[in-house]
C-alpha cells in the first residue's frame, strides 16, 4: 500500500459469511481486500492485494486470546513485523482508545473516538425494532488518529449506511509513507473490531 492516494473508502461486504471489506482509493482503484478467518480464537486477518484474493500483502495477528486489550501486529509478505496496535484496555469500554506502535515497539501515534456518545446512542437505538434500520444513517462515529504531541494526522469515518457497512479514511496532514501504511493497517483492524462491538 504505497502512494496511497486519500481519502480512502472501506465497503463491507454483507452478502459473505466472513466479516471482510474492499479498500478503495479516491481513483476506485483496489488497494487492498481485508478478510477476517472465521472461527479462531486469536484474531487472524489477511489482506489481500485485491477481491481476487491471490496475493496476501500483509497478516494481522492478536498476541492473546481472545480479549479486548490484545495487541495485533502486522507482517509484511516476507513476515517482517512492521508494526502493531494495541487497544487500551479498560479505558475503551466508554470511548475507544488505541496506540498505533512502530516496528521498534514504540508508541507512535494515538488512535481515539471523538465522541462517545454517538457509539452509545447507535448500541441502545439499534436494539429498538423498526428505529434499528436508521441507525446506519443516524448515527455515524469518527476516530482521529494524532500525534504525540496531539496533532490531528488523520480522521476515520463512518458514513451513512445500512448495516454501517461504509468508512472513509481522509489525511489531514503529510505523513511518512512507512507510517502511512501502519496507520492504514491499525484503522483496518481497530474498524474491525469497532464494528463488532456496536
Amino acid at each position: 500500500m504505497k502512494n496511497l492516494k486519500f481519502p480512502i473508502k472501506l465497503v463491507f461486504n454483507i452478502s459473505t459469511l466472513s466479516n471482510d471489506f474492499t479498500a478503495k482509493d479516491v481513483d476506485g482503484t483496489t488497494i487492498a481486500y481485508v478478510k477476517q478467518k472465521m472461527f479462531k480464537l486469536k484474531e487472524a486477518i489477511d489482506v489481500f492485494d485485491n477481491e481476487q484474493k491471490k496475493l496476501v500483502n500483509y497478516r494481522i495477528k492478536s498476541d492473546k486470546w481472545i480479549d479486548f486489550s490484545a495487541a495485533y501486529s502486522f507482517t509484511n509478505a516476507t513476515g517482517t513485523e512492521i508494526g502493531k496496535i494495541a487497544r487500551k484496555g479498560w479505558a475503551s469500554i466508554w470511548k475507544a482508545q488505541y496506540d498505533l506502535i512502530d516496528q521498534h515497539q514504540q508508541l507512535q501515534y494515538k488512535v481515539s473516538e471523538e465522541n462517545a456518545w454517538v457509539k452509545v446512542l447507535d448500541h441502545f437505538l439499534g436494539r429498538i425494532p423498526i428505529l434499528s434500520i436508521f441507525t446506519g444513517y443516524l448515527f455515524n462515529p469518527s476516530y482521529i488518529v494524532t500525534t504525540a504531541k496531539g496533532e490531528i494526522v488523520a480522521r476515520l469515518k463512518k458514513e451513512p449506511s445500512f448495516f454501517g457497512r461504509k468508512f472513509e479514511i481522509s489525511k489531514l496532514q503529510d505523513i511518512d509513507i512507512d507510517d502511512q501504511e501502519r496507520i492504514i493497517l491499525g484503522l483496518m483492524m481497530m474498524i474491525l473490531l469497532e464494528r463488532n462491538r456496536g
